[in-house]
């Protein structure tokens, strides 16, 4: 392979806003929605969302431009307690510059680990973002 792979840094700001996303006491659905600014090669703060359901949360998702989001989510689980998981999707939606996709497909580890995520899901396609795509995938970690 020519190109090597490109790690990119996590803004300081932004590792500092993500752990307090972490310790939010609010109850309602939230995301914090990144990207990658290419010239600084730094994973950058593009959104913050309050109260958002993940049919909205597609909305704000660009169709043909790599995210990173981290979303906090009020889960009823089948015997009726609430919990709230820290979830992050990774979306590379289908028909993204091959460069672009690279760079934020080997940003990704470090990202989850610089915020010690556990829950981590990949969409291609934003339209696939939806409450119950999401309450399956959380389904897993019971």
């Amino acid at each position: 392979m020519s190109e090597s792979l490109v790690v990119c840094d996590v803004d300081e700001d932004l590792v500092t806003k993500l752990k307090e996303f972490r310790f939010r006491k609010q109850t309602n659905n939230a995301a914090i929605i990144m990207k990658i600014d290419k010239d600084k090669q730094l994973v950058i703060l593009e959104e913050e969302h309050e109260d958002i359901s993940p049919d909205d949360l597609k909305d704000e998702l660009p169709e043909r431009q790599p995210r990173f989001v981290v979303y906090s989510y009020k889960y009823q689980h089948d015997d009726g307690r609430i919990s709230y998981p820290l979830c992050f999707i990774f979306s590379s939606p289908v028909g993204c510059k091959p460069e672009q996709q690279m760079m934020y497909a080997g940003s990704k580890n470090k990202l989850v680990q610089t915020v010690n995520l556990t829950k981590v899901f990949e969409i291609r396609n934003t339209e696939d973002l939806t409450e119950e795509w999401l309450r399956e995938k959380l389904g897993f970690f019971r």
